[in-house]
């Protein structure tokens, strides 16, 4: 008999590390370990002994097993977000030392006009810019040669200083990268093992200030992830794992740990960027490629939107308060997680968040120190959590110290009931995340009624009825992995290289046989290292972009282009999608207008096998019936207080089974609440579809 083999996702988050284990049969099996910040090896340790705990073999015989790991990691993210990164030089060409802190006269949207606003925290304090004498003309041409002497003073100056990394910018690098390449040369010779960040590898595109600092942001993450998977890895080695581990990119694609060390902004969204694929592969269950994603975890909440099967890219744009100019899925993050923390102001005003409990203390109701109150606790405080345990009875829960919390934080302080001001947190959260919803879909030019929303994260299905009602959306899935959304998208995702480069002409200007040429050039790179990788020619399959405007515009669109030769054809085709977009976007186009090309990009993908799940791959079938196992008291609002309500486990209830609320379904990972006048049915492969009733009128089972 053949041996079951394996696909393991990993996906570390703030408060739960979570692993997702796909056998070659296809079940699904979702483990979650608490986070351990300061040793993040640590939490996949204890994850894989609990995975091979379950399956009755050693750790070593698992992995042995597994022919893929994908781990998406929030290493990079941290070490921006906390100012923890590594200790960055920057070369830059004499006379442009300052072009960080101008930041183009620009503050972040939002506080444009507000003068008390702070500066960003420099990566890169003046001291450690160095200008090195050189000059690459607009068009390409040397006007004033590289001095080397500028190289070998400032590598000197960054050993006295401390430096870990070496950022290398100069002026138009991207037209003619021969000064970069030789001031590399020079820092290998004479800084061994410096970090080197060169902008003419990391974003080969126009704009100065979008340039450098994507380029100073990859050194400054660029050591600690490295150091990370170089530590990982060994630990994977150790245990028995010969394969190579591939980590998920801000693109939503994966990629090999030795590309992503050098790559590091790559890996700054990393395990958020697989949700949008894991909300696509549930959505295409009831035939929708509209679907608006959110992951409510512990620390923080993911939203993403996915229009007729695409989830839209972005790029030069802020993250963190630095500019990113490397593409990256939107996906935008609140602070509104399970452990988003409650708490009244001097001023009596009731808020939620962005401040959480993480991992450690956690929520009140999880007896590990916590003393204020969170999402978590509300939720436990009106009934729509175990009150005796949760992740399958491994965690115990305090009811009685959510309770008081929330008393001694927001009830007295409010003059409410302690259920009310349960409510309030439950409420307050909700249209946060409201908020940012429309964000993602309304200020785009997109409709949420148009878009079924799945809801996933440990929290999710406990919202998501009334996040729908907020919305107005009728169709709401929870997938019963919704505790491990992420890992499941990461095993979902395929191997993608992403390359770009500068291409500033007007479309009557564009010889097509010059257009093909400078695609395949990037193209032919990355075809070349997935063929290395082992991936078959029919497995590969190419997307190209092109960033355009209209001449003399501030901004560019990003337009989609048919992997094709291009001719001249292909070139008004083009145009009319730009044009397009353009009005999407912003509600006009000037067909009128000269139209530019900026910059082209091709992300070479490599297709890896597709997931299916089928009839009882995640749930056991019960032989008959739909039978609940409890009742506890929740509270609706429909009933102004606590209603006695049936309390459904998931494995229990058989596919095609529906049950109308109010009612509570308990997954091991997820609750899924239902609100009076929703029904839920049981899908096939693995989720829970909710629809209001008076769309659909279903009866219990």
């Amino acid at each position: 008999m053949k041996q079951e083999s394996y696909r393991l996702g990993i996906d570390a988050g703030g408060t739960f590390t979570d692993f997702i284990v796909q056998s070659s049969s296809g079940d699904i099996k979702v483990f979650k370990s608490p986070s351990t910040p300061d040793q993040p090896s640590s939490a996949i340790l204890n994850g894989l002994k609990l995975i091979s705990t379950d399956l009755g073999i050693s750790v070593a015989e698992f992995l042995q097993r597994c022919h893929l790991i994908i781990h998406g990691t929030t290493v990079a993210l941290n070490a921006l977000i906390e100012h923890k990164g590594a200790k960055v030089g920057l070369f830059c060409t004499q006379g442009h030392e300052d072009s960080l802190e101008i930041r183009l006269g620009h503050k972040e949207d939002g506080f444009r006009y507000d003068f008390t606003y702070p500066p960003a925290k420099m990566l890169v304090p003046r001291k450690l810019r160095v200008p090195v004498r050189e000059r690459t003309r607009s068009d390409g041409k040397v006007l004033t040669p590289l001095n080397e002497e500028d190289i070998i003073a400032g590598i000197e100056h960054f050993k006295k200083e401390g430096i870990e990394a070496i950022a290398v910018s100069y002026v138009w690098s991207f037209l003619n990268p021969e000064h970069e390449k030789r001031t590399a040369e020079l820092i290998r010779e004479h800084f061994p093992g410096a970090y080197i960040s060169l902008s003419t590898e990391i974003f080969p595109q126009i704009r100065e200030y979008t340039r450098v600092s994507t380029t100073v942001v990859n050194a400054y993450i660029g050591p600690m992830l490295k150091r990370y998977i170089h530590s990982l890895e060994a630990l994977f080695q150790e245990l028995g794992y010969q394969k190579e581990i591939r980590y998920v990119q801000n693109n939503g694609g994966v990629i090999s740990g030795r590309t992503l060390t050098q790559k590091a902004i790559y890996a700054l969204n990393s395990g958020p960027a697989a949700g949008p694929l894991a909300g696509l592969y549930f959505a295409d269950q009831v035939k929708s490629r509209n679907v608006l994603t959110v992951d409510m975890g512990g620390t923080s909440l993911d939203i993403s939107l996915t229009s007729n099967g695409r989830t839209e890219i972005i790029k030069d744009s802020d993250f963190m308060r630095y500019r990113i100019g490397t593409p990256m899925l939107h996906v935008e993050t609140l602070g509104a997680g399970g452990g988003s923390i409650a708490s009244v102001d001097s001023k009596g005003l009731f808020s939620v968040g962005p401040e959480s409990a993480g991992a450690l203390p956690g929520p009140v109701c999880y007896g590990k120190g916590g003393s204020q109150p969170t999402v978590t606790d509300s939720l436990v405080l009106l009934g729509y959590l175990d009150q005796d345990s949760l992740l399958g009875g491994r965690m115990k829960v305090d009811v009685q110290g959510a309770n008081d919390a929330i008393k001694k934080t927001i009830a007295d302080r409010l003059g409410l009931s302690t259920e009310k001001a349960a409510l309030g947190i439950y409420q307050i959260v909700n249209n946060n995340m409201v908020g940012s919803i429309n964000r993602v879909s309304v200020e785009k030019g997109h409709d949420p009624r148009d878009f079924i929303l799945v809801a996933a994260g440990g929290a999710g299905g406990a919202h998501a009825a009334r996040l729908a009602e907020e919305l107005e959306i009728d169709r709401v899935i929870v997938p019963k992995i919704a505790g491990a959304f992420c890992a499941f998208g990461a095993i979902l995702a395929d191997v993608k290289h992403t390359y770009m480069s500068s291409f500033t002409h007007t479309i009557a200007e564009i010889n097509p046989e010059e257009l093909n040429k400078a695609f395949s050039e990037m193209e032919q790179q990355g075809i070349q290292q997935l063929l290395e990788e082992g991936f078959e020619r029919e497995d590969i399959y190419i997307e190209r972009t092109m960033d355009m405007r209209y001449r003399d515009q501030l901004h560019e669109c990003t337009v989609q282009v048919k992997y094709e030769d291009i001719t001249n054809a292909s070139l008004i085709d083009i145009e009319n999608r730009f044009h397009k977009r353009h009005e999407e976007l912003y509600t006009y186009c000037e067909r009128d207008n000269a139209v530019e090309v900026i910059s082209l990009e091709s992300t070479v993908c490599g297709r890896v096998p597709k997931i299916t799940l089928s009839e009882g791959q995640i749930s056991q079938q019960p032989e008959q019936g739909l039978p609940h196992y409890s009742t506890r008291n929740a509270y609706f609002e429909e009933y102004d207080g606590y209603r006695e309500t049936p309390i459904y486990k998931g494995f229990m209830l058989a596919d095609d089974s529906t049950v109308s609320g109010p009612a509570i379904i308990e997954e091991e990972t997820t609750t899924v609440v239902v609100p009076p006048k929703w029904n839920v049915k049981v899908m096939k492969q693995g989720g829970y579809l909710l629809e209001k009733a008076e769309v659909k009128e279903l009866v219990r089972g």
